[in-house]
C-alpha cells in the first residue's frame, strides 16, 4: 500500500511538471478576415460585416464586405489553404446583386479601390465576371455545394 501512495504522489509530482499553458497543436482550419476584439470577445472581421449588412445594410457596409470577401478568397489561410466553406457563393452572390457594382463605385474608399486596381473602374463587368468564378471556386473547394450552387447558378444565367 506504501508503494502505491508513492507512485501516486510520484506521477502527481510528474504530470503537475506540464507547460503551464496547453501546447497548441492544430490551428484554426480557415482564415475569416482577421480578427478584432468588441465588448470582451473575439469576432472575425467576416462576422462583424456580414452581421452589420444584414442588420443595416450601408454602401460603406456593403463596399468592406466586398473587400473582406476579397481577402478571404485571394489570402486563404488556417490549416487548409482555402477560403471556408460558402463564402465563395455568398461572395459571387453579393457580386451578382446589380446594385452592388454601383454602390462599390460611388462610395468605395481609394484604399478600398485598389483592392481591384487595373480595372479601369468597370466594376458591373468585373463583379459579374468575378461572381462566375466565385461559383466555380466553392464547386471546386467543395464539390458537394454543386447540387446548391449549379441550379443557382442556371437561374442566374437565364435572368
Amino acid at each position: 500500500m506504501r508503494k502505491l501512495i508513492v507512485y501516486a504522489v510520484a506521477a502527481m509530482i510528474l504530470v503537475s511538471c506540464g507547460t503551464a499553458q496547453p501546447v497548441k497543436i492544430y490551428g484554426p482550419l480557415y482564415y475569416w478576415g482577421g480578427s478584432q476584439v468588441k465588448m470582451n470577445s473575439t469576432t472575425s472581421i467576416y462576422e462583424d460585416l456580414a452581421y452589420k449588412n444584414y442588420r443595416q445594410k450601408t454602401p460603406q457596409i456593403t463596399c468592406s464586405l466586398i473587400c473582406a470577401y476579397e481577402d478571404m478568397v485571394q489570402n486563404p489561410g488556417g490549416m487548409r489553404k482555402v477560403p471556408p466553406p460558402g463564402i465563395c457563393a455568398e461572395y459571387g452572390y453579393l457580386l451578382m446583386i446589380p446594385e452592388s457594382a454601383s454602390t462599390f463605385a460611388e462610395n468605395a474608399t481609394e484604399k478600398q479601390k485598389k483592392v481591384f486596381a487595373g480595372q479601369d473602374g468597370d466594376y458591373r463587368t468585373l463583379f459579374s465576371r468575378k461572381a462566375g468564378e466565385m461559383f466555380e471556386l466553392e464547386m471546386k473547394y467543395y464539390p458537394e455545394s454543386q447540387v446548391f450552387i449549379k441550379p443557382l447558378v442556371e437561374k442566374l444565367r437565364n435572368r
